[in-house]
């Protein structure tokens, strides 16, 4: 086993450098307090076993995708151990195409809630530092010449505003090729439908058709740019924590963080 204080240096190493990383510690069980450090390419530590390990590295990776920090138990060495895998994603991206009045104040909420900002918009007297002046990025490109260029993961959420179909569906086809979790397009219901059409026209799979949320947002009665951004939110916030959007009343269950409960092995 690594010695702790080494994990806990590389630890606080890579979290300075926003590296995605999970830690797995036994809470319950021998080897109480044994630490597992899992980085991308590289795994420091161990819980007792190479079994276990292995299946706390896979189960780590899987709960790092999902950026949910869990508790499973599992059959060690010496007995059940409860191990907790506490994980470190790099900050969801929101890549909002169209720079329109929506994007505005969608781009201000999303990064007063950690999200980092990327817009992109080929017409390039929207797609200006005076508009967005806070987000991470800004791209004055075409979808697929922006989408090539950017390593979209599966902690990033996608938010087509352009309503023009010269923009938006090509920046559906080039987002259905990506892990995004999230893929959402502005326009009416008829737009939609008629949108869907012309995707499967150019051979877009039902399978995919089914990621993409459109019309965008929760159903909250949204008519201003504002109001908008935050029902485009609302359902972001609801897809990364597994959560239907629907009212709390008459619900069950945890009213905040992520809806999976702890599991067991």
């Amino acid at each position: 086993m690594s010695d702790p204080a080494e994990i806990y240096a590389r630890l606080t190493t890579e979290l300075e450098r926003k590296t995605p990383l999970a830690v797995a510690t036994v809470v319950s069980g021998d080897p109480l307090g044994a630490k597992l450090l899992v980085l991308p390419d590289e795994i420091l530590g161990s819980l007792g076993s190479p079994a276990l390990d292995a299946a706390a590295i896979a189960d780590a990776r899987a709960q790092l995708e999902a950026e949910r920090s869990i508790t499973r138990t599992y059959s060690g060495p010496e007995g059940e151990v409860d191990v907790f895998l506490q994980v470190f994603p790099t900050p969801p991206t929101l890549l909002i195409f169209g720079a329109v009045h929506v994007a505005q104040p969608l781009s201000v909420f999303a990064k007063h809630l950690g999200f980092e900002v990327i817009v992109s918009d080929a017409r390039t007297k929207l797609a200006t530092e005076e508009r967005f002046p806070d987000v991470d990025r800004i791209i004055q490109a075409w979808p697929d010449e922006a989408l090539a260029d950017l390593p979209v993961a599966p902690n990033w959420y996608i938010a087509i505003l352009t309503h023009d179909p010269k923009f938006d569906e090509p920046a559906l086809i080039g987002a259905l090729e990506t892990p995004a979790r999230y893929i959402g397009a502005v326009g009416s219901r008829k737009t939609n439908i008629d949108r869907r059409r012309r995707l499967t026209e150019a051979g877009v799979s039902p399978e995919d058709l089914a990621r993409v949320r459109g019309p965008i947002g929760l159903d909250i009665g949204a008519s201003t740019p504002a109001e908008m951004a935050v029902s485009i939110l609302g359902e972001i916030i609801a897809e990364r924590h597994g959560r239907t959007g629907a009212a709390l009343t008459g619900k069950a269950g945890p009213i905040r963080g992520d809806a999976e409960p702890v599991a067991a092995r």
